[in-house]
């Protein structure tokens, strides 16, 4: 592989790269360097460090900007790490599912002998036949796959299993394959794999970590799922055709109940996701635990609005080496005391369902492992996010005119016509209110946040609440007395939205932010007739990507200038939608925010899953 193969390899296994002071610098999640991919980085040092010099060095051309004036590099760079050390990461958003589609690869697995059900075998064609349509490649099993041999040593005993099968490549995006049923064979070669694999766990490593391809390797022998055919899974998702769940996309389920049942499929098919069919209609689950349901005649907006976003942007948690770390002072810090507040408040809401331990979800332990890996530890999942934003901070003058803007000094990362900074490093943005353009300082932004897992609705002040912000690149702060290397404490799968919802308020609705701003995320959505006057909604018509993403705080940093260019700064409440997934809702003010709340579940014109998006879609207009 080439200099940029590399590092756009290593980029996606979460390992950033750049240069220092001409010395190359890495930072890796742990376990990713393998010696072999360390002696690789040094056959190739030359190469890497003159790739990364040229692209920090070369002038960065304009692209196509945005009704705001910004680009989508811009954006992108100012919500995710910045400063000197800009990682591979930080490329140009795609937000566009039809730039999406260019760019994927996907694969269907061969269908099981005498598979008849008749109405998947249909789907399952018009799905293929509308991906190419959108420009998606559908590489055919034998291309898409490679021979691979491996060996298996059964505790205790000298006998060496070995197994050869076909893997699929690490370039391929998905594999759609259809729910199989279990036989009693099946059955009996899963149960005696695990048996294997929990003697190998505990007496050969010891309850050592490895890699997610090891495990599949140890017990992908007895699995009949399309995820032990996958050559590198934090790469290729696992799609599952199967029977559409009735129960769980029925709008009187309880959502509680419904998180039991989505975990519980997604578990059992052993996918990232899984797409329900029946004769009239069709469903989408994945590790939002949205319950959207389609019909047949929709199946063009799916494809290309639903499952090509959730393809090419996979849900994956940021890991904590994106971070600077630190620690803080909760009983010091006055935002911190207003979320715990908050969260007690919300408890009434019944909007933030109990959190899932994965270990309760997830029985078998080599499946427990595998989600450790991909989770970046987390020990359970939890629907939503509570945050409260505290006041952006700047250093000297928030707004300067057009002349002062010219005589700044370009930001290394940044284009010029964009982004420059004072003599002081403070960096100012060149952008476009209505027709008048602002040069507005960036501020630094720091927001309280619940850590993932965490109760949302009974936050404890010591161990519960993470500082998360972005100055000149993302840092987190700890409570005091906390080890995050071995304690629970990580951060949101929602970082990015959060940052930048925060950083686009600060820009162009200072009125929501500058005394503080909760903010709350949850799965559902609330009915249009319950908006007020200077209360708006945005993002209905959003393609779906998933929690948390990179594309996701995109769409979010656009939804409230949308919403001030269109309706002005006199904003009471601003819903933020996102399809698919569920509803950020931010307010100035954190008594009208849980008067609000209380007032549309006490009207059921609040709730849990995809009962209201219906009326949002409808009337996207607001009050």
């Amino acid at each position: 592989m080439n200099a940029s193969e590399i590092l756009a390899t290593l980029n996606q296994k979460g390992v950033q790269i750049w240069v220092e002071n001409e010395k190359l610098n890495i930072r890796s999640p742990k376990g990713v360097l393998t010696p072999d991919i360390q002696a690789e980085i040094t056959a190739c040092k030359p190469e890497i460090l003159e790739f990364l010099r040229e692209r920090n060095s070369s002038p960065i051309t304009p692209t196509t900007l945005l009704p705001q004036g910004l680009s989508l590099q811009t954006i992108g760079r100012l919500i995710g790490e910045t400063g000197d050390q800009l990682s591979l990461e930080c490329k140009e958003p795609i937000i566009d599912p039809k730039l999406m589609a260019q760019r994927l690869s996907i694969t269907f697995r061969p269908l099981p002998k005498g598979y008849k059900n008749t109405q998947i075998l249909k789907f399952r064609t018009e799905l293929e036949q509308k991906l190419q349509e959108y420009g998606v490649k559908v590489t055919p099993w034998q291309q898409a796959t490679t021979e691979f041999r491996y060996e298996i040593n059964i505790p205790f005993t000298n006998i060496k299993k070995s197994i050869k099968t076909r893997v699929v490549k690490t370039g391929i995006n998905a594999v759609i394959d259809v729910d199989r049923p279990s036989t009693v064979r099946s059955i009996a070669e899963t149960f005696a794999a695990e048996k294997l694999y929990q003697l190998y766990s505990r007496f050969i490593l010891k309850n050592r970590k490895i890699s997610v391809t090891r495990i599949g390797s140890l017990i992908g022998w007895a699995e009949d799922c399309a995820a032990k055919f996958i050559e590198d899974p934090t790469n290729t998702q696992v799609i599952v055709l199967t029977n559409l769940d009735k129960e769980f996309v029925n709008f009187q389920t309880p959502y509680q109940q419904k998180i039991k049942m989505g975990l519980n499929t997604l578990v059992r098919t052993f996918s990232e996701i899984v797409i329900g069919v029946s004769d009239s209609q069709f469903s989408i689950l994945n590790m939002n635990l949205s319950d959207s349901v389609f019909s047949m005649d929709e199946i063009d907006r799916f494809v290309l609005k639903s499952l090509i976003p959730k393809v090419y942007v996979p849900i994956l948690p940021l890991p904590l080496s994106k971070f600077k770390l630190g620690n803080y002072n909760p009983q010091s810090s006055s935002y911190a005391q207003k979320l715990v507040s908050l969260s007690t408040q919300l408890a009434d809401t019944n909007l933030f369902p109990p959190g899932s331990k994965l270990s309760e979800v997830i029985k078998r332990q080599s499946h427990r492992d595998i989600v450790d890996v991909i989770v970046n530890g987390r020990t359970g999942v939890s629907y939503g996010f509570v945050a409260y934003a505290e006041p952006p901070k700047y250093i000297g003058e928030i707004e300067i005119p057009e002349r002062e803007w010219e005589s700044l000094t370009p930001v290394n990362g940044f284009n010029s016509n964009e982004v420059r900074q004072n003599s002081i490093g403070r960096r100012y943005l060149k952008t476009k209110i209505g027709a008048e353009y602002k040069f507005k300082q960036i501020p630094d932004i720091c927001i309280c946040s619940a850590r993932s897992g965490s109760n949302k609705t009974n936050l404890q002040l010591e161990s519960d609440i993470l500082r998360i912000g972005l100055t000149d690149r993302l840092f987190l702060d700890v409570p005091e007395g906390v080890d995050p290397k071995t304690a629970d404490i990580k951060p949101s799968y929602d970082v990015y939205v959060m940052l930048a919802i925060a950083l686009s308020a600060s820009l162009y609705a200072p009125s929501l932010i500058n005394n503080g701003m909760p903010m709350i995320h949850f799965h559902g959505y609330p009915a249009v007739e319950w908006l007020q006057q200077h209360e708006y909604v945005m993002g209905v018509d959003n393609p779906s990507v998933p929690c948390g993403t990179y594309e996701s705080g995109v769409f979010n940093f656009l939804g409230i200038h949308n919403l001030v260019n269109q309706y002005g700064t006199d904003i009471n409440l601003a819903c933020l939608i996102e399809p698919d997934h569920g509803t950020n809702i931010i307010t100035p003010n954190l008594e009208y925010l849980l008067a609000r709340l209380k007032t549309g579940c006490e009207q059921s014109a609040i709730e849990l899953g995809g009962k209201h998006f219906a009326s949002l879609k409808d009337k996207s207009t607001n009050k």
